[in-house]
């Protein structure tokens, strides 16, 4: 046994095992990356199913690789960032799901409000046109990673607030509404976090914060949603894919400036 209390590695499955920790150091395997099948995994690798298990096993244990059970579950490399692609359209819940993070939510408040100029303007609605205002504190594995203010037109989604806000609302205007966010106009700058916003996300005053401000539209280009979310910049990047004339893949990221982009669901 080893000093940790498990039985030492085979040489296939130390060797294994090192040839993955290679692969995640060189950024082949991403964080947030699920692995595939282990079966298709241990042909890609030349080794055994046992063997592969075994490797896996070991970078569990050193928190290399974690391992999320139920649907949509699987093995991922274990992140310290969440990876926020703007040419994506999806919920955060889905986001995080899909990057081996355990989504969860707390509301702060909602409400039906009179919309602001700025908001209606988003929204287009007639001055006095009312809103479904929702607060929420985003979670990634139990921690605080964005605090999320949106807004709703009243009329579209009357008995919005009466449904379940905990999850994913985009998945709820879906089911509900049939309605599909399509598109979505973003606007993203990097500041500093005030008292409370810094208390409510467990960083420290003046910390970096994403702030994010979206307007989503459906596939007829009508608005749906108008956001304003602050995603705490320590634990979060920003990544938005486009396509270029030689149809190659573009990867942009924040660095500190502002960054307007345009996102298409596909």
């Amino acid at each position: 046994m080893n000093d940790d209390g498990n039985p030492p590695l085979s040489t296939a499955a130390d060797e294994t095992r090192r040839r993955l920790e290679e692969l995640i150091a060189a950024g082949s395997l991403r964080g947030g990356q699920r692995l595939g099948a282990e079966r298709d995994l241990a042909v890609e690798l030349g080794v055994s199913r046992s063997t592969l298990r075994r490797a896996l096993a070991a970078l569990e244990r050193d928190g290399q690789i974690r391992r999320v059970p139920g649907r949509g579950g699987g093995t991922f490399v274990t992140a310290t960032k969440v990876d926020r692609d703007l040419s994506r359209i999806v919920g955060v819940p889905a986001l995080l799901r899909d990057q081996g993070f355990l989504a969860g939510s707390r509301v702060l408040s909602a409400s039906v409000a009179v919309a602001d100029a700025v908001t209606a303007r988003a929204l287009a609605l007639a001055p006095g046109g009312l809103v479904h205002d929702v607060v929420r504190i985003r979670l990634a594995d139990g921690s605080p990673i964005s605090l999320e203010h949106a807004r709703f037109p009243a009329d579209r989604f009357p008995d919005l607030l009466e449904q379940s806000l905990g999850g994913s609302i985009y998945e709820l205007l879906e089911e509900r509404y049939g309605t599909i966010p399509a598109e979505a106009e973003e606007r993203i700058e990097v500041r500093e976090a005030a008292p409370d916003e810094a208390q409510i996300l467990g960083v420290r005053v003046g910390a970096a914060l994403l702030e994010i401000t979206r307007t989503a539209l459906d596939a007829a280009g009508g608005p749906v949603e108008f956001s304003h979310d602050l995603f705490r910049a320590d634990r979060t990047s920003v990544t938005v894919r486009t396509r270029g004339p030689s149809g190659a893949s573009v990867s942009l990221r924040s660095a500190g400036r502002v960054v307007e982009l345009r996102a298409h669901s596909v």
